[in-house]
C-alpha cells in the first residue's frame, strides 16, 4: 500500500482537479434541473460507474492501447460525441412533447433510475482513460505492491471523491429546478438549455484532439 504522503498528495491534486468546472459538472447540473435532486443522485451514479470502468481498464492497460492508437481513440470519441448529440436531440423532441401534458405526467424518467444511470455510464470520454493513465502513476510508490492494484486503490478514490463532488454540483441544479417548476418559462429555458449543452459537449467531443 502507498504510505500517507502519496496518499495526502494524491488526495490534494485530486480535490483540486474536481474541484474545477467541467463538462462532467456542467452534465451533472443540467441532469439536476432537468430531473431534481434524485436524478442528480442516479446520474452521477452512473458517471462513477463509467469511471470506475475505465479505472479498471487502466489498471489492465487497454488504455495505453487507446492512448497510442489513433483510430481506436477516434472510434471511441466519435461513437461519445454521437451520444450526447443524439441523447441532447432527444431531450428537445421529447420535451416538445412534454409541454401539454400534466405536471405529473412530465416527467416520466424520474423514478427511472435505471435510464439515468445508464446515460451518465454511457457518457465516456476516452480522454479521461488517457487522463488516468496519465494522471495515476503519479502516485504509484515502487515497494508498496503491484503497480495495477496501486492504480485500482488510487483509481476507485478518485472516482469516490468524484462522485461526492459531482452530486454536490448536481444539487445546485436540483435547486433552481425546485424553484421554477410551476414556472412554464422556466421550463421552456431549462430544456432548450439541457439539450443544447448536450449537443455542444458533443460537438466538442467530437472536434477535441
Amino acid at each position: 500500500m502507498p504510505d500517507l504522503l502519496h496518499w495526502s498528495t494524491f488526495f490534494t491534486a485530486t480535490i483540486i482537479l474536481l474541484l474545477i468546472p467541467g463538462p462532467t459538472v456542467i452534465y451533472v447540473v443540467t441532469r439536476g434541473v432537468e430531473h431534481g435532486y434524485r436524478g442528480v443522485l442516479f446520474s452521477a451514479i452512473g458517471l462513477a460507474l463509467g469511471d470506475l470502468a475505465q479505472v479498471f481498464c487502466t489498471a489492465a492497460g487497454l488504455s495505453a492501447l487507446l492512448a497510442s492508437s489513433d483510430a481506436v481513440f477516434r472510434i471511441v470519441k466519435y461513437a461519445g460525441a454521437s451520444y450526447l448529440i443524439g441523447l441532447g436531440l432527444h431531450q428537445l423532441i421529447a420535451g416538445r412533447r412534454r409541454q401539454s401534458l400534466p405536471l405529473a405526467a412530465k416527467y416520466p424518467n424520474e423514478g427511472r433510475g435505471r435510464y439515468l444511470v445508464m446515460q451518465g455510464f454511457f457518457a465516456l470520454n476516452p480522454k479521461t482513460a488517457i487522463f488516468f493513465v496519465a494522471f495515476l502513476p503519479q502516485f504509484v510508490a515502487a515497494k508498496a505492491g503491484p503497480l495495477w492494484l496501486q492504480m485500482l486503490f488510487f483509481g476507485g478514490a478518485f472516482v469516490l471523491l468524484g462522485l461526492v463532488t459531482n452530486s454536490l454540483y448536481g444539487f445546485l441544479g436540483g435547486t433552481f429546478r425546485a424553484i421554477g417548476r410551476q414556472n412554464q418559462h422556466f421550463q421552456l429555458a431549462t430544456r432548450f438549455i439541457s439539450s443544447f449543452v448536450f449537443i455542444g459537449m458533443g460537438i466538442a467531443a467530437a472536434l477535441a484532439r
